[in-house]
């Protein structure tokens, strides 16, 4: 399986200059954790809710006055749509982070896949959860 099955396509991104307020209120609008900044020609980091916990937050900063470029990691880790799975959970492993871009020869942002779609198919795909949970179904029915 490649990373062109998991990933999102719809990825929205905020400005270098967007408050953190309003990056933390369009994370809870998406329900996400991230938000790439910048452009999907042009990505110039990416904010993450641990970002606005420990770089804002902890530090007693006002998220109001805070701007995005201020408190984002750059730059952006990606892995290619052809990617394998388990490339891109190296990548995260090596890196430590839970996101990628995924991007096309030109850099350009077509996607964006986390550690949470990676483990979804993991599991789903994984023949020792699903006897499991079989075993599991004919044990509470009986």
């Amino acid at each position: 399986m490649k990373i062109q099955d998991v990933m999102n396509r719809h990825v929205e991104f905020a400005g270098l200059d967007d408050p953190v307020s309003e990056l933390a209120v369009m994370m809870g609008d998406l329900d996400v954790g991230s938000l790439p900044i910048g452009t999907a020609d042009d990505a110039r980091g990416v904010v993450t809710d641990r970002d606005i916990l420990y770089r804002v937050v902890a530090r007693g900063l006002d998220p109001a006055q805070t701007r995005a470029r201020d408190v984002m990691s750059s730059p952006i880790l990606a892995c290619r749509p052809s990617d394998s799975l388990q490339a891109a959970m190296d990548l995260m492993t090596a890196h430590r982070i839970r996101r990628l871009a995924v991007t096309q020869g030109d850099g350009a942002v077509v996607g964006w896949v986390t550690l949470a779609d990676l483990s979804r198919v993991l599991l789903l795909e994984s023949g020792t959860v699903q006897s499991a949970l079989r075993e599991i179904t004919r044990e509470s029915a009986g």
